[in-house]
């Protein structure tokens, strides 16, 4: 068993983001790693959790991977979508805040952005990796 307090967990800048073999930038938005992936003394080969927060106004910009993510709003409110694989257009838009999750299978483009312009909002963000 690891026990840890969240804080304490280093937190890295979230930079380019890869779509369809181009990169695009994260606009203020940090990560932590609360579990690792990777079969060392802190990581698990099959899944990862991680703390998202995003600043005001910021956003992580369409993108895809293979993995699925399941997302937990903590703080904030989000505008969360998803695009349609071959044009890019905007499929499904939502607002989710506090309680909210949102669940994106593999491969599927989707983004999101923090529809504030004052406050920062966080989310949790488990990921399956297995296979990746």
């Amino acid at each position: 068993m690891i026990t840890m307090k969240a804080i304490n967990v280093e937190e890295t800048k979230v930079g380019a983001v890869p779509y369809k073999g181009e990169s695009f930038y994260a606009k203020d938005v940090s990560v932590r790693w609360l579990s690792k992936v990777g079969q060392d003394a802190q990581g698990a080969p099959t899944y990862g959790l991680r703390l998202f927060t995003v600043g005001p106004n910021g956003a992580i910009p369409t993108h895809n991977h293979a993995y699925e993510q399941t997302m937990y709003i903590i703080s904030g409110q989000f505008e969360c979508w998803d695009a349609d694989p071959k044009t890019d257009k905007i499929l499904n838009k939502k607002l989710c805040g506090p309680g909210d999750m949102v669940y994106v299978p593999g491969m599927a483009p989707h983004g999101m952005r923090n529809v504030s312009a004052d406050d920062p909002g966080q989310f949790l963000c488990c990921i399956c990796t297995l296979g990746t």
